[in-house]
């Protein structure tokens, strides 16, 4: 996620971290060149241009913004569901840290805290492919004995079964441990939604339709352009191409909010305020820095 203060003129201007730009830089001045080659056939030869009326770029612009509109609000509303999801993950792990408070054996709540802290690192893994177990294993007691199935559901049963031995042992009571179960099947609610999220793209015909009309327009408007603006004709080419290539990669940025991508979540500092929030509940100092922004990128 991009982290920088506002931005002045020049800045907005110059600023490349973060900018859209440069995934659409090649494409952008490709249909800026195919517009000067339009022009100079043009002047050669007028008289194919004549006939040909902006009206239909025109509706066919507006009908294009509108639905480009529609996508990018569904991506955004993907992104920010996700960082919702990961707030309640932050909420709930604070909330058992406070439950567990009553605890005499410190141990059995190392333990229960020390596996929830796993959870969120092998969640943060199972998003971005990688391996859950490996991301977790020097939180988890006791570790799985392999890494198949859902390392994340496991280590949920597996703190639920400790609270559960804690009830049946009279550590808590039964009111308290259904406080701890619940705020366990919020946990498992937030892996839900995030894998709902990550598994399931927006409908492809719907997202293909938007990328080949979006070629189409900015290919063929050079030819309605050429005759009346002549060599203003690429300049305003590139700057509708901008716009409409940025937005629609803008969207498939923000559609899968959990990928490796300089825009999308900072969920590495999300685990990073998590294992702070255990470590001091555990009462280990010194804490583990909060990630900083490098270069404007929040990991």
């Amino acid at each position: 996620m991009i982290v920088r203060p506002k931005p002045n003129l020049i800045s907005i201007l110059t600023s490349l971290k973060g900018s859209i730009a440069k995934r659409i830089a090649w494409r952008a001045l490709l249909v800026t060149l195919l517009a000067s080659v339009i022009v100079l056939v043009e002047i050669s030869h007028p008289s194919y241009f004549s006939k040909v009326s902006a009206t239909p770029f025109t509706l066919l612009g507006l009908s294009l913004s509108i639905f480009m509109s529609f996508r990018n609000n569904a991506c955004y509303d993907r992104w920010y569901e996700a960082r919702k999801a990961w707030g309640d993950l932050l909420v709930e792990i604070r909330s058992m840290a406070r439950e567990t408070q009553v605890l005499k054996d410190e141990a059995q709540r190392h333990r229960i805290l020390g596996n929830l802290c796993g959870f969120a690192h092998a969640l943060n893994a199972r998003l971005r492919k990688d391996n859950e177990l490996a991301a977790c294993r020097t939180w988890l007691d006791p570790m799985p004995k392999d890494n198949a199935g859902d390392i994340c559901g496991r280590i949920l049963m597996q703190a639920g079964e400790q609270c559960s031995t804690l009830a049946e042992s009279g550590a808590i009571s039964e009111w308290r441990y259904t406080l701890m179960a619940n705020h366990l099947t919020r946990l498992t609610q937030v892996q839900a939604i995030c894998e709902r999220i990550k598994n399931t793209p927006l409908p492809f015909p719907y997202t293909l339709l938007l990328h080949r009309t979006i070629y189409l327009f900015c290919i063929l408007l050079p030819f309605a352009m050429a005759e009346p603006l002549g060599w203003m004709t690429p300049v305003f080419t590139a700057i509708v191409s901008y716009t409409f290539f940025g937005l629609d990669a803008i969207a498939d940025a923000l559609e899968d909010p959990f990928g490796g991508d300089e825009n999308q979540l900072p969920t590495d500092a999300l685990v990073r305020t998590i294992e702070r929030d255990v470590l001091a509940a555990r009462g280990v100092t010194p804490l583990p820095p909060l990630l900083e922004p490098v270069d404007f990128v929040l990991n």
